[in-house]
């Protein structure tokens, strides 16, 4: 802590006025260190915040000592839950010290740990920009960036095609005579711009997120348009005329629709525009300058879908096993994915997920022909008003491949005008992923040609939903398939009378009144999905605790193993025998983790979870009790810790761990924030002989050129965006780091053999290094992009998980070249390794 004081500064003024305040500032400068010596740091604080309003010249002189007392005042009141407090000082700390990064990062970092990610966001973004070498900052700003600029904009203004339709689409409209435009959810304002070039009169734009108006007001400026577009920072639903904009519109240019294309609320912003903010429509037959009528691009669209078997899908949405490193997982637990429970939550959740079906690994297989699911016109107001309130509808699509069902993928084709129209679908080359309906509680999921695949469609909550996915079998003797025709109101292909009798007859499992839902991330199924996984820390942890004590451990093993055999009678063996002192493992893995339930398998284990819903816990004691635990077996250890972010203590006051598993690695691929911090403390609540899981992490990587993940980084040049200066602002946006890859099905070229970058070494620190080079091998002459990575993760010197693995539930993650290099075959390339607290970053020396 810094402890110099100042000496108050006389300035020119002189008399008793100057000398009074010099004596004031005097006596608060030394409560403000008496303050702190006693560790009051509020009061300190106080101190400081006077003595900086009297004396702003001393700002240079008390700045350190003044940063100090904030942050540990600001601890303080986080604690005590006084969250306006805490961000009452941080904005006065930020009104007497605006260009200061560090307050600037260390607000980030309390409006991060609260949820509130965007303002987050800028903040770090704001601390880059005072200091670009500020690593603490800049590591922040990278792992929030997704939040702040989301990935999808560069891969959509990289996407030529897109860019060149919808130009063109409004183009055509503006020549027809629709001059006044408004732009519903701008983004960049690249649609808006379009719209100026086209030879529009009045070009209004609205963007939500403070961070894309800013942007959106930079690029327009930059591209000289400022006084012809206004730009305003609200939504749709909020504009009103003539407060926000004079008169109505003739256009309304979109594209704010998500891989199932309501999803981002396209529906309601449209209905409010047509009511609101769109001059009427012109009517079928009626002539007239369009200046004159309102029209919407796109004009309309068609949902298309597929039923198909990928088993990529399944291992991420449906636990395909019964039993999990000798666990037994009862059949009352219902594990689902969000995706499934959406239906039951009374928060609008998206009913599916996304994936870019052309990339996914493993591929996929259609079980069906593609099949229209709806139609929806943009351009009639009361056919939007009517999706909502529409009636769920029955469809069903005949089998022509025999296979497994997995999901039905969705699509859409968007028809801008009568010309022009984009497709969504997974055989075309778009920026597009489709949105995925996993299947769920089918008894059998086997299906082949003959079969129907059935669902029921609606539009509630202004998502499409697809629901009760079922099997309507050939053998059974009704054949719907015959006799379906296509529905208009109910988007149903058959009579009303042999769908409900269909659907009656599903292959879906009828919910058990005492039946447990478990609802699970898409990570967490398949991490329990992974047999290789938790097979891997069973054999690591019974070396471990045989080396603590073998003959203990075999005689409790084989009393486990004789209570298994006898758990299928329901019968429970009891020994009288006087009950040795455990061993104690803490799972402080992140999620949902059934380590600790392995760990009481192998003898006089006290296992302890860390896990932190509810749901999840029930969840683990019915699995617990399945397993014919006692019940004192298995504890969950945040019921035992005051402060939960002080999880790493002692099991009791006179004992220690036997065994800690860290969360090592991220499911994005990276490596989890403060994990050598946590290692650290750790290795000081370990027994001799007790080991932290994993003991080491080799990070590997490889060169590639991959012209894929160039393009989802940064947005290439003004080529892409037809001639409009965009690239150099949404730039700044950019990380340098892409998570979540799946390198299998990564479209890249190997330019060299996979290399050792770093050790992490849990258990012996002094192994570690902050700063490594690494030298590679040119195996292939190409061009150096990116250098994706990933780990294999040491449970001992012999049992490792390899994240890159198939069957990994960890995704992989790349860092992308500001600057392609050009490399030969048989050249060696120099990479820079540096790790900063739990932040790797890798540079290139050619």
């Amino acid at each position: 802590m810094p402890n110099s004081r100042p000496r108050p500064r006389r300035g020119a003024r002189s008399g008793a006025g100057a000398a009074g305040r010099d004596r004031l500032v005097s006596r608060s400068l030394q409560s403000a260190e008496h303050c702190l010596s006693a560790q009051d740091f509020g009061t300190a604080y106080a101190h400081y915040l006077l003595v900086l309003s009297l004396a702003p010249e001393l700002k240079d002189d008390v700045k350190e000592t003044f940063q100090y007392t904030l942050f540990r005042w600001a601890e303080e009141l986080d604690a005590l839950n006084r969250t306006q407090d805490l961000f009452g000082c941080y904005e006065q700390a930020l009104e007497l010290f605006p260009d200061d990064e560090v307050i600037c990062n260390s607000m980030g970092e309390h409006l991060f740990r609260m949820g509130f990610r965007d303002e987050a966001a800028g903040y770090f973004h704001k601390a880059v920009k005072l200091n670009p070498d500020f690593s603490d900052a800049k590591e922040n700003f990278y792992r929030v960036a997704n939040w702040l600029v989301e990935r999808w904009h560069f891969i959509m203004l990289n996407d030529t095609k897109r860019n060149t339709i919808y130009n063109a689409a409004i183009q055509d409209a503006v020549r027809l005579g629709s001059k006044s435009v408004l732009d519903i959810g701008a983004g960049t304002g690249i649609l808006s711009m379009f719209a100026k070039k086209a030879g529009a009169d009045s070009v209004y734009a609205c963007e939500l997120s403070k961070t894309m108006y800013e942007l959106a007001c930079d690029v327009v400026a930059a591209n000289k348009m400022e006084a012809g577009i206004k730009l305003l920072h609200m939504k749709s639903l909020d504009i009103e005329i003539p407060k926000h904009i004079p008169e109505r519109v003739s256009l309304v240019v979109t594209e704010t629709v998500d891989a199932g294309l309501f999803g981002e609320g396209i529906v309601e912003s449209l209905i409010h525009a047509w009511e609101h903010l769109l001059l009427q429509p012109k009517t079928k037959g009626e002539n007239g300058n369009c200046e004159k009528y309102g029209k919407v691009i796109p004009a309309s669209a068609v949902i298309y879908g597929m039923a198909v078997e990928c088993a990529e899908i399944r291992r991420h949405h449906r636990v395909c096993t019964k039993a999990v490193a000798g666990i037994c997982l009862p059949t009352n637990v219902k594990f689902q994915s969000p995706t499934c429970s959406s239906v039951d939550t009374e928060d609008p959740v998206e009913p599916y997920t996304t994936e870019k079906m052309s990339r996914v690994p493993g591929g996929y297989l259609a079980l069906t022909e593609s099949f229209e699911i709806m139609t929806v016109d943009f351009n009639n107001l009361q056919e939007l008003k009517s999706l909502a309130t529409r009636k769920s509808g029955k469809i069903g699509i005949p089998v022509i491949k025999e296979g497994i069902l997995d999901a039905v993928v969705v699509w859409f084709v968007l028809q801008l005008d009568d010309e022009h129209s984009l497709s969504t679908s997974p055989s075309e080359e778009t920026c597009w992923e489709q949105a995925v309906y996993p299947v769920h509680d089918l008894a059998d999921y086997w299906i082949k040609p003959g079969d129907q695949v059935m669902m029921e469609l609606s539009c509630q909550d202004c998502y499409l939903r697809i629901q009760n996915i079922g099997v309507f079998s050939s053998e059974q003797e009704m054949d719907v398939g015959k006799n379906f025709s296509k529905d208009k109101d109910l988007f149903s292909l058959g009579s009303e009378a042999e769908l409900c009798s269909a659907l009656a007859s599903l292959q879906t499992s009828k919910p058990d009144a005492m039946e447990q839902t478990c609802v699970l991330e898409s990570t967490e199924i398949a991490l329990l999905n992974n047999s290789v996984y938790h097979e891997s820390f069973k054999m690591a942890m019974r070396k471990v605790l045989s080396s603590l004590t073998p003959e203990k451990l075999c005689q409790a093993m084989d009393t486990h193993c004789q209570n298994n055999e006898m758990s299928c009678g329901g019968g429970q063996s009891s020994s009288e025998e006087s009950i040795p002192e455990p061993f104690y493992v803490l799972d402080v893995s992140e999620g949902f983790s059934i380590l600790p339930i392995i760990a009481g398998t192998l003898g006089q284990v006290k296992p302890y979870s860390s896990v932190e819903k509810d749901q999840h816990r029930v969840t683990l004691d019915l699995i617990s009790e399945a397993n014919h635990f006692p019940k004192e077996t298995l504890e969950f250890w945040l019921r035992h810790v005051e402060d939960e972010s002080a999880v790493l203590q002692r099991p009791k006051s006179d004992k220690l761990w036997s065994i800690i598993i860290l969360d090592v690695i991220e499911p994005s691929g990276l490596i989890q924030q403060e994990i050598m911090e946590k290692a650290a403390i750790s290795r000081c609540l370990l027994q001799s002989g007790g080991k932290i899981f994993p003991q080491y992490v080799l990070m590997f990587g490889l060169l590639v050129e991959s012209q894929t993940l160039v393009e989802e980084s940064a947005v290439q040049g003004t080529e892409r965006t037809l001639g409009l200066n965009i690239a150099p602002f949404i730039n700044q946006f950019r990380v340098p780091i892409r998570v979540f890859l799946d390198l299998s099905a990564l479209p890249c070229i190997p330019l060299s053999k996979p290399v050792e970058l770093l050790r992490l070494d849990l258990m012996t620190p002094y192994l570690n290094t902050s700063t490594r080079e690494v030298k590679v091998h040119i195996c292939k002459s190409g061009q150096v992009t990116a250098i994706p990575f990933w780990y294999h993760m040491y449970l001992d010197d012999e049992i490792r998980l390899d994240t890159s693995s198939e069957a990994s539930h960890w995704k992989q993650a790349a860092v992308v070249l500001d600057n392609p290099i050009q490399v030969e075959m048989g050249e060696e390339l120099v990479l820079s390794v540096q790790h900063h607290k739990s932040n790797v970053s890798i540079t290139v020396k050619k």
